[in-house]
């Protein structure tokens, strides 16, 4: 496994990121399997009233029972493949918790991409452990208060995810802050992101 880490410097975030947690070899390895490997969908998202598709390809993947409910659908989870069954237990053992389920997101090329959102589903309990595992290509992670003191600008902060990094966030972090995926205009490949999540229940 990689270094243990840093701490980056975000007001009441607690977040730890490991930019080489995964070792190359292991992270091409895993990125092939899961990019040929998983049932890939558009997930149907509501947005202002409307229905819309997601823009990024996914999956939900989780122990029985762990259903998840995102933006309006309620998804109920895939068996885990033999591929993300042991990363799950290296992942939990990195974070200091168990999970039961994990949200697979590839992004085809830098058109597709996560809006503003915070990881504040009820199904996560009031400081859910987020454990992130970015494979593929680099591509920006954003991170901005969502309380901010008029006059003030907000708290920001900004993480390039490469191959085999790992970034959890714990405590307040999805109360205090919300995070996005922006679109690049630059020529990115594809990207695989494996959000390692307990839900509730």
């Amino acid at each position: 496994m990689g270094s243990t880490g840093s701490t980056p410097a975000l007001p009441g975030a607690d977040l730890t990121f490991d930019p080489h947690w995964l070792p190359a070899t292991e992270a091409d390895a895993l990125f092939a399997a899961l990019q040929a490997g998983l049932p890939w969908t558009t997930h149907r998202l509501r947005i202002f009233g409307r229905q819309v598709d997601a823009p990024r390809l996914s999956c939900w993947i989780g122990d029985p029972g762990a259903s998840y409910r995102y933006s309006g659908a309620r998804f109920e989870p895939l068996p885990w493949p033999a591929a993300l069954g042991a990363m799950r237990a290296r992942v939990a053992e990195a974070a200091g918790v168990s999970f039961d389920s994990v949200l697979a997101n590839l992004y085809r090329d830098g058109r597709d991409a996560m809006g503003w959102h915070s990881d504040d589903e009820p199904e996560l309990g009031p400081q859910p452990v987020i454990a992130s595992l970015s494979l593929g290509a680099t591509r920006r992670f954003v991170l901005k208060a969502r309380d901010v003191p008029p006059g003030q600008p907000p708290a920001r902060l900004s993480l390039d995810l490469a191959h085999g990094s790992l970034l959890v966030m714990r405590g307040e972090t999805q109360t205090r802050y919300r995070h996005a995926l922006p679109r690049t205009a630059r020529p990115v490949g594809p990207r695989i992101n494996l959000t390692f999540r307990r839900v509730l229940r």
